[in-house]
């Protein structure tokens, strides 16, 4: 398979990943772009006979991370379709949506690895490569993660983060 089919492969799941990192179709979109200029540029870097995927993630972590710290003018956008679509009541979407809400909540390191690991499937090993972080610190993050999101969807109280125990 060649370099090209490789990035071509990839795309649906940065789609999907990007996606749920951003929350907006738009944003997404521009993100996997700029990943695959990036890629494209720094192919030569890619080692071949290796998984492409933690490699563009890893570019896309990186894009994403920068582009959260660049100050953002708000915008709306008024054409999308998916807005006018929705029915005025649809509880299988406000069951999505609660889910979508709950993981904008969560801290950005922890939703990151949430979503690596539940949405994209990779390994501890691949989400550490990716992120360039230790493994212990993916297993702590995405258990912190997995705890807030489950206080989050069953609506308890924001528990301390210390507990006391006697």
């Amino acid at each position: 398979m060649s370099d090209e089919s490789h990035l071509l492969a990839c795309i649906p799941r940065l789609r999907r990943y990007a996606r749920a990192l951003v929350g907006d179709r738009a944003g997404a979109d521009d993100l996997v772009q700029d990943t695959m200029e990036r890629a494209w540029q720094k192919l030569s870097s890619w080692r071949k006979n290796t998984d492409m995927r933690p490699w563009l993630f890893s570019i896309m972590h990186n894009l994403h991370v920068d582009q959260r710290r660049k100050p953002v003018i708000p915008t709306v956008t008024l054409d999308d379709e998916d807005a006018l679509a929705t029915p005025a009541y649809a509880p299988d979407r406000l069951v999505g949506y609660d889910l979508e809400s709950a993981l904008r909540l969560l801290a950005a390191e922890q939703r990151e690895i949430l979503l690596l690991v539940v949405l994209e499937e990779m390994t501890y090993e691949e989400v550490a490569a990716t992120l360039n972080i230790p493994i212990g610190t993916v297993m702590s993050r995405l258990s912190r993660a997995r705890e807030r999101l489950r206080t989050l969807v069953e609506g308890r109280p924001q528990l301390s983060p210390l507990k006391v125990v006697k």
